[in-house]
C-alpha cells in the first residue's frame, strides 16, 4: 500500500480497476489465528514444526500452518479454547529458539485483504476484473502461505490491471494489488502488451522528455514463476484419543 500511495500523483485507475468488490460477512472464514515470529536466522522446517506442536499442543481439531516468510508463520485453528490454552502456557520455543506469539486481529491485512477473507474463492472473485478465471482443481501451489495464485485468461486487447478497489466490512475502501507470472514484454507507461516503453505513443509524443519516475507502472507488476522449496501450507490433524494412547505407551516404554 505504501509503494502505491507514494506513486499516487502519477497513478490513474481504469474503469475495470475502480469496479469495486464488497467483502461480505458470508465470505469470512470462522477461524482463529495466531501469528508467530521465530527468533532465529535459520531456515524453518514447517513439517518438523507441525510434528513438534502437534505433540505439545494436542489440539482436538488440529490446526493449519501458513508460512508468511521472514521467519513468521500463522497458525490457524477452528477452536478458540486451543488458542487461549496456548497463550496461557507461553513461552514456547522451537528447535531451541524462542517463538513469539500474538493473537491475530481479524482486521489485520495480508496483501491488502483482511486475513479472514484470504481464501481462494475471494481471490478468484477479485481477479474476475482481470479476465476469465480458470478454476483449478486445487493444486497445492495455488495457495501459498503468503499469497494465492489464480489462473486468468487475459484479454490482450486491454491494458493489464494492476489493482482492484474493494470495500471492507467497515465501508472503508482499499485496493488489492496484482502481480503476474511469466509476464512478457510490457509498456510501463500504459500497461499494454503489444509494445515496449520506447515504442509507446506517450513516450514518442514527449520526444524523450518523460523520465522513468513519471511512469505509472514498474517491475512490481512482474513476479518470478512460483517454485516451492517446501510446503507453504501444512494441515495438522487433531490429536485424537488414539494419538494420546500411543503417546502414553511410548512414554512408558522409554521409562
Amino acid at each position: 500500500m505504501e509503494d502505491l500511495a507514494s506513486q499516487w500523483n502519477n497513478f490513474s485507475l481504469s474503469e475495470r480497476e475502480t469496479d469495486g468488490f464488497t467483502l461480505s460477512k458470508e465470505q469470512r472464514i470462522g477461524e482463529f489465528l495466531l501469528a508467530a515470529k521465530f527468533l532465529t536466522p535459520l531456515f524453518l522446517n514447517l513439517e518438523a514444526m507441525a510434528r513438534t506442536f502437534k505433540q505439545l499442543w494436542r489440539s482436538t481439531n488440529g490446526f493449519k500452518i501458513r508460512n508468511q516468510r521472514d521467519h513468521m508463520v500463522v497458525f490457524v485453528f477452528d477452536n478458540l479454547k486451543d488458542i487461549d490454552k496456548i497463550l496461557q502456557n507461553q513461552p514456547w520455543s522451537f528447535d531451541k529458539h524462542l517463538m513469539m506469539l500474538q493473537r491475530y486481529n481479524s482486521d489485520s491485512l495480508v496483501h491488502d485483504i483482511p486475513i479472514r477473507y484470504l481464501t481462494k474463492e475471494v481471490a478468484e472473485n477479485i481477479c474476475e476484473t482481470i479476465g476469465e478465471v480458470h478454476k483449478s482443481a486445487g493444486a497445492v501451489t495455488d495457495e501459498g502461505g503468503h499469497f494465492i495464485r489464480v489462473r486468468i485468461m487475459v484479454d490482450i486487447t486491454l491494458p493489464l490491471c494492476q489493482v482492484r478497489v474493494i470495500t471492507l466490512e467497515s465501508g472503508a475502501k482499499s485496493w488489492v494489488c496484482f502481480k503476474y507470472e511469466r509476464l512478457p514484454n510490457l509498456c510501463f507507461w500504459c500497461r499494454w502488451l503489444d509494445h515496449s516503453d520506447k515504442n509507446c505513443e506517450l513516450w514518442l509524443r514527449s520526444k524523450g522528455t518523460l523520465t522513468s519516475d513519471q511512469q505509472q507502472f514498474n517491475f512490481d507488476l512482474k513476479v518470478a514463476p512460483y517454485t516451492s522449496t517446501g510446503r507453504d501450507v501444512i494441515v495438522v490433524p487433531g490429536f485424537t484419543r488414539t494419538n494420546l494412547l500411543s503417546h502414553e505407551k511410548l512414554t512408558k516404554r522409554q521409562e
